[in-house]
């Protein structure tokens, strides 16, 4: 029996994939994760092939950042989760002393627990799906179970998507995914800077911004770099 809401598990069930690349797909379910599992303040789903570990969706900077953190190191739990097959659960991440440098860094991020779960996935990737709060002890028993529903959705929404894809069609997908985050990067940046706010609120004024305007995120953010790139008259 289903441990999701009603209404998150018919979210699920009504993912389309139709003219969807891997990262919008994937842009969707970790939205629904933040929304349906308990505790959840930041989700993000990690890929990993050919051992280079990327993020292939996330909700918001703070996950983007704790996972970056860890491929910077080329450890973590989110790395760990998806090379393994093992479920990371760390209630307190000051107490976390099986990661201690990044453990360390991370807090100071404003993470202070997380929830990792392998996905199943049945292809040549493997990966897992990150769960980030901001208190300690945020996501119990009822989170985990949930969280390892919306996991199973993941690996058969992969599956799906990656069995119509040759591996250089993937390939693409994955260097547009990571050239996607750093122009996000550079208009977040300068938000930040004609704003006087921080990371996580840059993001969030983009988020906003993009619903708003009813356009893509990686689109608004290349319209900005671009007029900021543009000569002045």
């Amino acid at each position: 029996m289903s441990k999701l809401p009603a209404t998150v598990l018919a979210d699920l069930l009504n993912i389309r994939f139709a003219d969807a690349t891997l990262e919008e797909v994937l842009g969707q379910y970790v939205r629904i994760a933040k929304a349906g599992v308990p505790g959840v303040d930041e989700a993000s789903i990690t890929l990993i092939r050919q051992n280079r570990p990327f993020t292939a969706g996330y909700t918001g900077d703070l996950a983007l950042a704790a996972d970056e953190l860890q491929y910077e190191r080329g450890y973590g739990p989110c790395i760990d989760a998806g090379t393994s097959g093992t479920e990371l659960v760390i209630p307190d991440m000051r107490e976390e002393t099986r990661w201690p440098d990044y453990s360390a860094v991370v807090v100071e991020r404003g993470v202070l627990s997380s929830l990792s779960i392998p996905l199943p996935v049945q292809t040549e990737l493997v990966g897992g799906l990150n769960l980030y709060a901001r208190k300690p002890g945020a996501m119990g028993p009822e989170s985990l179970e949930a969280a390892r529903e919306v996991a199973a959705h993941i690996a058969v929404a992969i599956g799906n998507v990656v069995s119509y894809q040759d591996s250089a069609k993937l390939a693409a997908d994955m260097q547009a995914a990571m050239a996607s985050r750093a122009v996000i990067e550079q208009a977040k940046g300068a938000i930040m800077a004609q704003n006087r706010c921080t990371a996580d609120e840059a993001f969030e004024i983009l988020r906003v911004a993009s619903m708003g305007r009813n356009v893509k995120l990686r689109d608004l953010a290349t319209d900005i770099v671009e007029r900021l790139q543009a000569p002045s008259a």
